[in-house]
């Protein structure tokens, strides 16, 4: 199991206290898109799926975001199957 899946598998495990810089490093490994016009919100999505994501990066990121994110990036690596 490499790093990138297990710190996704700690993230479905214990969705608090995570923070907007794991988000994104684990979305450019996965190749998900991040959006930030300079706001407090980044936004997640990829091509092909209608799941996108708005996370404000505020600290600590709420358990409800993560659920959202993790679910995100399970689409993405099902559709790169």
């Amino acid at each position: 199991m490499s790093q990138v899946d297990k710190q996704l598998e700690a993230m479905r495990n214990n969705p608090r206290d995570w923070r907007i810089e794991t988000l994104i490093s684990l979305a450019v490994k996965y190749g998900i898109e991040i959006r930030n016009h300079g706001g407090s919100h980044h936004i997640f999505s990829s091509p092909g799926i209608e799941l996108a994501i708005s996370v404000p990066a505020h600290r600590p990121i709420k358990p409800v975001y993560i659920r959202q994110f993790v679910s995100l990036v399970d689409q993405v690596k099902g559709k790169q199957s």
